[in-house]
């Protein structure tokens, strides 16, 4: 029993210590936004930015956490600190679309940051392993 519950968990791995996790954002609302930002935070400080692989996938109303960014200094800082310990923030393209967002509408966006879908790529990043926590 206990190699199994240790296998299973293995998939999470990144590598010696490191868990790769995916944070999914989909709300719009300040609050649910800037506690996911905390919830990051926390995690890595909990565990250590190096044992950590972290992405962010953004759609639908978690897309604005970008928007909100471009005025709300809290929420930009929040966004910079996780990013300068390697956070990947991964946004749907399918909501900019629908949305009619540009990327350079979104605070320190690029077209590398689009994924075609964002449903599509939370499964993707599951199915390579990565624990999926919605905050």
């Amino acid at each position: 029993m206990l190699l199994a519950a240790a296998a299973a968990g293995s998939v999470a791995w990144a590598g010696p210590g490191r868990s790769r996790v995916v944070y999914h954002v989909n709300r719009s609302d300040t609050e649910t936004q800037r506690n996911a930002l905390q919830r990051v935070q926390d995690h890595i400080d909990s565990v250590g930015a190096e044992n950590l692989e972290i992405r962010v996938v953004l759609h639908g109303g978690g897309v604005d956490l970008l928007l909100a960014a471009n005025h709300d200094a809290p929420i930009r800082d929040g966004i910079d600190a996780l990013k300068l310990q390697g956070v990947r923030f991964e946004v749907c393209g399918h909501t900019l679309a629908r949305r009619q967002i540009p990327v350079d509408a979104l605070y320190d966006a690029r077209d590398a940051d689009v994924v075609h879908s964002g449903v599509a790529r939370l499964s993707d990043l599951q199915r390579q392993g990565y624990i999926y926590v919605k905050p």
